[in-house]
C-alpha cells in the first residue's frame, strides 16, 4: 500500500452487505472510496447514497459505485469481499489492471483466500477476521446488527515480506481512524481458524433452517449439534499445527448469539436469494481436509450434504 500522506483510493471488491458497510464507514470518514457491486446497487447507491442504518447512527453516505472491475487501476488498497468460490477469478480479472504497491485485503470467509491470491498476484495480501453482523435490506440499503471491527495480519503466501509490519501498521490505522476498529494480529492463522469455525458451526445450520443465531440456539439439540461440528473443526486445524482449543472454540461459539443473535447467515441469506453458497469453502473444506488426515467428520459432512442439496433443489426449479 502506498503510505504516502494523501488518503488512499481504495475500492471495495464485491461489495455486498461486509463490503458496504467497511467501505460505507470509509466513506463515511472522509476516504475516497469505490464499491464495485451488483447493478442494482450501484444504481441506488449513484442516485440516492449509500443508506446505512447502523446501530449508532442511520444516514445516506455519499461514496462512488461501479459496475467496471478496471477502476482498481486507481487504487492504492483493495478490500476484496467477493465470495470465496469467485476468488482467483475476479483475481486474475482485474490483474491486468493491479498497480504492483496495490495491497489486497482479504475480508472473506475461509482460510485459504489468502493463499490463492498469492498464487496469482504478487501484490501485498493481508488475510483479515471480519466481525460484523449486517445484511443488505434492499438496493443500495445496508443494516448493520452488530459489532464491526476487524484483525489483519500477514499471509503465509505473501511475495512481500520486507515491509510488510509496516503496512500492516499502516492499515491499522487508517481503518481504526476510519471507524472501523482494526487490530494486527500476531497469529492471524490461528484468528481466522476461529472464525471459520464459528462460520461452521452456524452458517449451514441457520441455512438450512432459515433462521438467526440468536433463533436457533434455543433448540437443545441444535446446541449439540454445534459443538458436535466445532470438535470436528478443532481437530482437522491441531493436524495442520493451529494452536486452536477445544476450551477456546466452546468460548467463541458462546459467544455468537449473544453478540449477534439477529443475524442470519451469509449461507442462509444465499440459500434465500437462490444463490451458490460458500459451503464448499466451509463445511466441505472440513470434510475435504478429515478425508486427507483420517479424521471422522460426520457433523460437518452432514450439514454440507444438506446444504449441497438444498442449493441443487433450487437449480432444478
Amino acid at each position: 500500500m502506498n503510505t504516502n500522506p494523501k488518503k488512499p483510493n481504495i475500492v471495495v471488491l464485491g461489495a455486498g452487505a461486509v463490503g458496504c458497510y467497511f467501505g460505507g464507514m470509509l466513506a463515511r470518514a472522509g476516504h475516497h472510496v469505490t464499491l464495485v457491486a451488483r447493478a442494482e446497487h450501484v444504481a441506488a447507491i449513484t442516485q440516492h447514497g449509500l443508506h446505512m442504518d447502523c446501530q449508532s447512527f442511520q444516514e445516506y453516505v455519499a461514496v462512488s459505485a461501479s459496475v467496471d472491475l478496471a477502476v482498481v487501476a486507481q487504487a492504492d488498497l483493495i478490500l476484496l469481499c467477493v465470495k470465496s468460490p469467485d476468488t482467483t477469478k475476479t483475481i486474475e480479472a482485474i490483474k491486468p489492471y493491479l498497480q504492483k504497491h496495490t495491497a489486497i485485503v482479504s475480508l472473506q470467509n475461509g482460510v485459504d483466500n489468502g493463499e490463492r491470491i498469492c498464487a496469482v498476484v504478487s501484490n501485498p495480501v493481508f488475510p483479515a477476521v471480519v466481525y460484523v453482523a449486517t445484511i443488505m435490506a434492499g438496493p443500495g440499503r445496508l443494516k448493520h446488527l452488530g459489532r464491526g471491527e476487524l484483525a489483519i495480519g500477514q499471509s503465509p503466501g505473501n511475495h512481500n515480506e520486507v515491509g510488510a509490519a509496516d503496512q500492516l501498521t499502516a492499515l491499522a490505522k487508517l481503518l481504526t481512524e476510519g471507524g472501523v476498529p482494526c487490530v494486527v494480529s500476531p497469529d492471524i492463522r490461528k484468528d481466522q481458524w476461529s472464525k471459520f469455525l464459528v462460520n461452521c458451526s452456524y452458517n449451514a445450520i441457520s441455512a438450512i433452517g432459515q433462521l438467526t443465531y440468536g433463533k436457533m440456539v434455543q433448540t437443545e439439540a441444535v446446541r449439540v449439534l454445534i459443538n458436535q461440528l466445532a470438535d470436528e473443526v478443532v481437530s482437522v486445524a491441531q493436524h495442520q499445527g493451529i494452536a486452536l482449543t477445544h476450551q477456546e472454540a466452546q468460548k467463541a461459539n458462546d459467544m455468537i448469539p449473544q453478540t449477534m443473535p439477529g443475524q442470519l447467515s451469509s449461507t442462509a441469506q444465499d440459500l434465500a436469494r437462490k444463490k451458490p453458497s460458500e459451503i464448499e469453502f466451509l463445511n466441505g473444506l472440513v470434510v475435504r481436509k478429515g478425508k486427507e488426515y483420517g479424521i471422522a467428520t460426520p457433523a460437518n459432512q452432514s450439514v454440507y450434504a444438506l446444504v449441497k442439496m438444498l442449493e441443487d433443489a433450487q437449480a432444478l426449479c
